[in-house]
């Protein structure tokens, strides 16, 4: 997708800077990348406060182990 936006050129710089990127599109495609990894991490944690994982009662470590 073509996208026209207008970025302050101290954040496009910073971009450049600290994700390596070859170029604009480059680094603004990692940066973005890198957001919604961090995003889905929180959504994942949020998700797993509400509702906790829960092991069976018959959950033996040292079977899992054994694989």
């Amino acid at each position: 997708m073509k996208v026209t936006a207008n970025i302050p050129d101290e954040i496009v710089d910073d971009v450049q800077k600290y994700s390596g990127g070859q170029n604009i599109t480059d680094s603004i495609i990692m940066a973005l990348k890198e957001w919604l990894y961090v995003k889905r991490i929180k959504s994942l944690n949020e998700e797993l406060a509400r509702n906790p994982l829960c092991f069976r009662d018959t959950f033996s470590t040292d079977e899992i182990r054994s694989f």
